[in-house]
């Protein structure tokens, strides 16, 4: 997806997902690989032109975006961040590779409710969005100390450490302390 209307000014240009299942994750992790033109670059441009756009989500139970719905334009998103590039490029020529893409990542929650929706504001950029990868961490099932531990999600915030008891393996037998690892916010166990 592309736009770059800097000529005309008061853009407010969205795009939205659908309906994203959360899968029980508390904290959703969002990769976006884009491009950004250097306003500088373009002549004649007046001062509406931006480099940045927002980065927003609305939580739901259900899918309520629909294609005749104005859902995108009154649903009270909540704003992850402003999306600003490390690199721009000022020149238009795909052949030479001058165009120098931009990878970002930001996470929010917690959240509660089934799923969600990302969207995307855009309010005078010349921008390119190449892709969007949505995702969240979990630590995987293990084997330890003679105890198999589940997979387990990581909790709502970076710092969460996530609690799980472990069951003992055939022909062992939990002795006095509970069997237990942490799970941290990067999807690692932690004793």
């Amino acid at each position: 997806y592309q736009v770059c209307n800097v000529f005309d000014s008061s853009q407010n240009n969205w795009l939205l997902t659908t309906f994203i299942d959360r899968r029980g994750a508390q904290r959703i992790y969002v990769e976006i690989r884009f491009t950004v033109r250097d306003c500088s670059s373009i002549p004649n441009v007046p001062g509406s032109c931006k480099e940045t756009f927002n980065l927003y989500y609305y939580e739901t139970d259900s899918v309520i975006a629909t294609k005749g719905s104005s859902f995108w334009m009154e649903a009270p998103y909540l704003k992850v961040d402003t999306i600003a590039a490390d690199e721009s490029f000022s020149q238009v020529d795909f052949g030479g590779r001058l165009m120098k893409v931009n990878t970002e990542v930001r996470s929010f929650g917690p959240l509660s409710k089934n799923g969600f929706y990302l969207a995307f504001q855009d309010y005078g950029a010349c921008m390119s969005l190449l892709s969007v990868r949505v995702f969240y961490k979990k630590c995987p099932s293990v084997v330890q100390n003679f105890a198999i531990f589940p997979e387990t999600m990581t909790g709502a915030e970076s710092t969460s450490l996530v609690i799980a008891r472990g069951i003992c393996i055939p022909n062992s037998e939990e002795v006095d302390v509970p069997i237990k690892l942490y799970c941290n916010g990067d999807g690692e166990w932690m004793v």
